[in-house]
Formats: C-alpha cells, sequence, structure tokens
C-alpha cells in the first residue's frame, strides 16, 4: 500500500483537466509502480506505455493500482510520466473530489521514488483542458487532442514544467479489487466508404491510428454501434459520440488510453487532407476464467447463447456496465442480470469479479438509505426498486459460489435498504419515493417505466410491494446460508397479507399493478416467486403468461418470468426456449444482445445493440438443456 507517497496536483483545479508529471529514478533490474488518482491516468515507462485505467471508487474506498514495469525498466536512470484526467464533474460514474494523483517506485524493498511536490507537472500541452463538451450525461467528457504541440514531455523534453501541489485529501486507500483489463491486439478497420470504417463486429477498446496528413488538419473522429444513411449516428438529443484531432503536417501515430470506445463503425470528417494509413481499436476485456462447454439442441440456440456470452464480456470493464457503447455504469439490477449469466457462463463462475462488484456497490451513500442509480455516483438519482434487486443479487452470490464471508461486508448495507422500505409504508404497504431525485422504474414496459426526473406522489403499487417482499425472502435465505437471525419475519408477513388484500383480483385470478391497469407479467411473476398466490392460481397466472394474456415484460425483467414459470411446472421450459429464440434471433446478425426488442430505433434512435442486462439466456439455456 502507499506509504511515503503525497497527493499532488498542478496549479490548475478546474473540471475536465488533463494534467502531466514527470520524474527521474535510478533502479537495477526491476521496478514496480503503486498508483492511484482522482479520474484516469496513463502511465509511461521511459516514453513507452505500461498501464492506464483507474479503478472507480469513492473517497473512503480509493483503489491502489500496483504495476510491474520490470520490463521497460533500464539499469540506471529511468523516466517516468503520467498523464492525469480529473473530470472534476459529478456524472452517473464519476463522482466529484478534489484532483491528485499519489504514487510510489519500489525497487523490492527499496523506494525509488514517491510523488511530492519534487515531482515536475503541468497541464498539458495537447489535450484540451475545461472543455464543456460530453459525449453523454452518463460517459461524460470527450477530448480533444493537438498533437502539433507535442514536445516528448514523457523523456524529458517538455517545457513549462514546474514542481507540483500539495493537495488535501482523505483517502481510505485498498488494493485494487480485481483484476485490470488486458489489451489485445489491434484490430484494423476496413475502409467501406471515403471516410467510414467497419470493425466487423462490435469491440470495446481504445481509438487507435496512424495518419498522414499534408498540413496542419483538424479532424473529427465519431463511433457507433451502427449507421444511418450511411453514416455514424455522431450526435443523438444532447449526445455526441465523437473526439477531435488536430494533426500535424507528415505521419501521426496516436492511441488515447483512457476514454474507451464500444462501437463497429469509426467515421473521419475532414478527410480530404489527410490519408488514414490504419484507424481501429485496442480491445480491452476483463481477463475471465474459462468458458463452461456444453451441447446445444440447435444452431439458434448455439448462436444466441454466443451473442450473449459476447455482450457480457464486452460489457465488463473494471465493473460491470450496462451498456458499453453509451454508459458504461454500474447499475445494481442491470450487474445482477451479468452476475447472474457469469455463474453459469465461466468455470470459475467469475466469483471474485462479482464480489468486487458488490462490495463497491455496497460502499455507496445516500442520507435516504437507498443505492444511487449508480456507482461510484455523483448525480442526486435513484431507482429505489434496484436497490432492492441489490438483496437478491447479494442471495444469488453467496448461494453460487459459498462465499459466506462477503456479508461481513454488505449486511449493513442490506439492512440499511430493507429498514428504509419498510419506515415507508402506509397502511402495511410499502410507498413508491417521492422527491424528483427517486425514479419509480420496474421495467422498460407498460406502467411501470417511471417518470424521470419528475416528482411522483407517495403511493403503494404491487411492483414496489413484490419486490420487497421478494428481498425480504431472499434475506432470509442470506441469513439461513450465513447463521444469522432474520429480523423481519413480521413485517414481511404484514405486508403480503396487505398487498393480496389490495391489489389481487379474485374474480380474474390475477395481480394488477393498481386499480386501473391490466395484469402485468412482472408483477404476477413476482406474486409466483414470492408464494402469495396458491398452486392452481400460479397455473392460472401462467397460461395467461403463455398465450400473451398479459403485458409482456422487457428484455430486463423477462427472467422473472420464466423463473415463475419453472417454479409452477418445468415443464414451461419447452415454451421459455422457444420464447428466447423468437426474441434473440433478430440479433444474431448483430452478434450482441440488445437493450430492447427494438433495438437501435428505441429511446429516440439511441437504442443500444449490446446491453448487459439481455445476456440472461446464458443462464435458461443452460439450466433448461441440462
Amino acid at each position: 500500500m502507499l506509504n511515503l507517497g503525497k497527493w499532488i496536483w498542478i496549479n490548475d483545479t478546474g473540471k475536465n483537466t488533463f494534467a502531466e508529471f514527470y520524474s527521474v529514478f535510478t533502479a537495477k533490474e526491476h521496478a514496480t509502480v503503486k498508483i492511484s488518482c482522482d479520474g484516469d491516468y496513463t502511465l509511461y515507462i521511459n516514453g513507452q506505455y505500461l498501464s492506464s485505467n483507474q479503478y472507480g471508487d469513492f473517497e473512503h474506498y480509493k483503489s491502489v493500482d500496483e504495476i510491474d514495469a520490470s520490463h521497460l525498466i533500464t539499469k540506471g536512470e529511468n523516466y517516468i510520466a503520467i498523464t492525469v484526467w480529473h473530470f472534476g464533474k459529478d456524472s452517473q460514474r464519476y463522482k466529484k473530489y478534489n484532483p491528485g494523483l499519489i504514487f510510489e517506485v519500489w525497487e523490492d524493498n527499496t523506494l525509488l521514488l514517491s510523488s511530492g511536490e519534487n515531482i515536475l507537472s503541468r497541464k498539458s500541452k495537447c489535450y484540451l483542458s475545461h472543455g464543456d463538451r460530453v459525449i453523454s450525461s452518463q460517459l461524460g467528457f470527450s477530448y480533444d487532442y493537438d498533437s502539433t504541440k507535442e514536445d516528448n514531455w514523457q523523456l524529458g523534453g517538455g517545457i513549462d514544467l514546474c514542481p507540483s501541489v500539495l493537495v488535501e485529501k482523505e483517502c481510505t486507500l485498498i488494493p485494487r479489487p480485481n483484476q485490470k483489463l488486458v489489451i489485445g491486439k489491434k484490430i484494423a478497420a476496413k475502409k467501406i466508404g471515403d471516410a467510414l470504417y467497419d470493425l466487423g463486429k462490435e469491440y470495446v477498446g481504445l481509438l487507435t491510428f496512424k495518419i498522414s496528413a499534408k498540413c496542419e488538419t483538424k479532424i473529427n473522429i465519431s463511433f457507433g454501434e451502427c449507421l444511418k444513411s450511411s453514416h455514424v449516428k455522431r450526435k443523438i438529443g444532447d449526445r455526441d459520440f465523437s473526439i477531435n484531432y488536430v494533426a500535424r503536417a507528415g505521419h501521426n501515430d496516436f492511441t488515447h488510453y483512457m476514454l474507451r470506445f464500444a462501437c463497429r463503425y469509426l467515421e473521419i470528417d475532414n478527410w480530404q487532407d489527410v490519408d488514414i494509413e490504419e484507424i481501429g481499436l485496442l480491445p480491452q476485456f476483463y481477463p475471465v476464467s474459462n468458458t463452461v462447454a456444453f451441447d446445444f439442441s440447435s444452431s439458434a440456440e448455439k448462436e444466441i447463447y454466443q451473442l450473449c456470452l459476447n455482450t457480457l464480456s464486452l460489457c465488463m470493464m473494471e465493473h460491470y456496465v450496462d451498456c458499453p457503447w453509451r454508459e458504461q455504469c454500474l447499475y445494481a439490477f442491470d450487474s445482477r442480470n451479468q452476475m447472474l449469466a457469469g455463474y453459469y457462463a465461466f468455470e470459475d463462475k467469475n466469483k471474485d469479479y462479482a464480489r468486487s462488484n458488490l462490495i463497491l456497490m455496497s460502499k455507496d451513500r445516500r442520507s435516504d438509505g437507498l443505492l444511487s442509480i449508480c456507482y461510484p455516483c455523483g448525480v442526486d438519482l435513484t431507482i429505489p426498486s434496484f436497490s432492492l434487486h441489490f438483496v437478491t443479487a447479494v442471495r444469488e452470490y453467496i448461494e453460487n459460489t459459498n462465499d459466506k464471508e462477503i456479508i461481513n461486508h454488505i449486511d449493513g448495507k442490506i439492512n440499511e435498504i430493507i429498514k428504509t422500505f419498510l419506515s415507508n409504508r402506509k397502511d402495511g404497504l410499502v410507498c413508491t419515493f417521492a422527491g424528483a431525485n427517486h425514479w419509480n422504474f420496474y421495467d422498460w414496459s407498460d406502467s411501470l417505466d417511471g417518470a424521470l426526473f419528475q416528482s411522483d406522489t407517495s403511493h403503494p403499487d404491487s411492483a414496489i410491494n413484490l419486490l420487497t417482499i421478494f428481498a425480504l425472502d431472499n434475506y432470509e435465505k442470506i441469513c439461513q446460508m450465513c447463521n444469522i437471525a432474520f429480523p423481519y419475519k413480521k413485517e414481511r408477513e404484514e405486508i403480503a397479507k396487505a398487498t393480496r388484500r389490495k391489489f389481487f383480483d379474485g374474480d380474474n385470478g390475477v395481480f394488477l399493478f393498481n386499480e386501473n391497469t391490466k395484469p402485468l407479467d412482472l408483477v404476477n411473476s413476482m406474486a409466483i416467486l414470492t408464494d402469495l398466490v396458491t398452486d392452481n392460481e400460479a397455473r392460472k397466472i401462467c397460461e395467461l403468461m403463455v398465450n400473451d394474456d398479459m403485458s409482456r415484460s422487457s428484455l430486463s425483467t423477462r427472467c422473472f418470468m420464466y423463473d415463475a414459470l419453472l417454479k409452477t411446472d418445468k415443464s414451461y421450459g419447452e415454451f421459455i426456449l422457444k420464447d428466447i429464440i423468437k426474441t434473440y434471433e433478430p440479433m444474431i446478425k448483430t452478434g450482441t444482445a440488445w437493450e430492447t426488442t427494438v433495438g437501435e430505433s428505441d429511446f429516440g434512435d439511441a437504442g443500444s445493440l449490446c446491453h448487459g442486462w439481455s445476456c440472461m439466456p446464458i443462464k435458461y439455456l443452460r439450466k433448461i438443456r441440462q
């Protein structure tokens, strides 16, 4: 752990700032760098790229990377150079703190260099600082790079370098809780138009290119999953999926190691004055264990399994992300689906990675006792139902990995969540949460999508109550597995009785979302999973669901319908497989699982073609076929 380094920065604390740090150290044969920063970093040794990508974290849970630099070390004098990108603006994947960098360089037990005032630094000459251009509200800032201002600073050629400034940061430092991403072999895109390039399929990685320019030329490079009118969909609403680059006259060789692109297509504007020698991505991926092999009953099942597995892999960065193209955010519910798929897909069940995700979420702090919408998150926004899915995710993790020790890190957060819902009851029923910072969302389907950034009145509906009961059931199972007392039996029964009394339509044998809505399969599936219906009632509900006599849930929550069907009668397995094939066959052409069945045109032309919560067929293909 870092013991002697000090937090340092430059004389500029503005948002969206790129800072550069440089020093020299003497080594014999090898060296290890320990490093942490606010934002993201790129680390060079002797002018060569070594590592990048800070783990997304909080000040009270601050990750330190420990990186072996031995393969770049020369005997004697060595140069260390670090670019730090301080975002400085709250978003759904970054919580704003004071800027800072801390690092140490060690050779065995000998400290070679540590961060302090002795480290030379400056605001970057090439990267534009303080710009306002964002890719999306979730992804945050884009970047602008001017190659005409390069001055070989990584090897001591930089101008305007001056001593760093000490900064105040109160951090609890921890070792990085999971592995760093691996950079794969460069994927070169194929030219398919004057300035349009195709990677062949979707990848997640780092933009890299080699170009020659006749003169100093500013180009814009956009990225996307699909095309519209033979162009990348660069601007969608207030989103701008692009970066700017100023090419110097002559040869340019560029790679950006911090912001990841998720795309199939790249497009360059103002291309007439440049010769594109090569453009593509350096793919980045989390090093998972081997996938579990099994036989498929049809080619369609095999292709769907593979596209879901590919989606799951593309949505694994420092933590699970929902949509690598548009957001790259860790959500409690999205990641629950991803973790569950991983238990079936990977030989080691992806245990360490899933654990790190759950603990990171548990470190979130809100005054209302709920989890934030994402982690780490600087935006005052929450989806209350996702806090309940977090409890489910913990139960499934312990059940699949037998890692009972995790409860020592998470039990306090679970109880905080449960007490928050129990305290938000009226006449025995859990109510939705009022206030524009509470998005009462359950699913992208009829009546269940809530109102984003609008203040709802607090009122009970069946979904919030059934999900609360489900979370209490899951916590009771956690308590049984971990040999701890379950303190909420009375409250569970009270909510269950009140929910059935209020929302069960006895004449038609179904649960209603509220008094004025038609039956929804998500609500009725949860009623089956929480045992709020008799066996005969469950069978009738299942018949209505398979005959499409209920409003169908979207890809995100359809798993609950599948679970309810299998709980009621295992023979529904064939229906589930047919439903998966019917739903996912259109996605085979893209090789990834879509956010919704509508595809790219959904959400005002911003529908994702690669979305983590849609990889759930992995579970059902394995569970039903084996």
